[in-house]
């Protein structure tokens, strides 16, 4: 497996996809009705967020990537 492979192939679509997009964006909107606890929750949150969103973004999970796993279409 060569780093391109591991890095930037999409592996994420479909149902995966939506799921990690919608928590993401309700994530974000949780945070910026302040409906999270201050502390290191609204860091947790924020965190879990982001990666969702951005790998909803990128079609790419990297940890899917090193198992050999994919749910986007071929």
């Amino acid at each position: 497996m060569d780093m391109n492979e591991l890095l930037f192939q999409e592996n994420v679509g479909g149902f995966d996809l939506i799921l990690r997009a919608l928590f993401g964006t309700v994530a974000i909107i949780a945070l910026a009705m302040d409906l999270i606890a201050p502390g290191i929750w609204q860091w947790v949150v924020a965190i879990v967020a982001f990666v969702g969103l951005f790998s909803s973004i990128l079609r790419h999970c990297t940890p899917y990537s090193l198992i050999g796993f994919s749910t986007a279409r071929k």
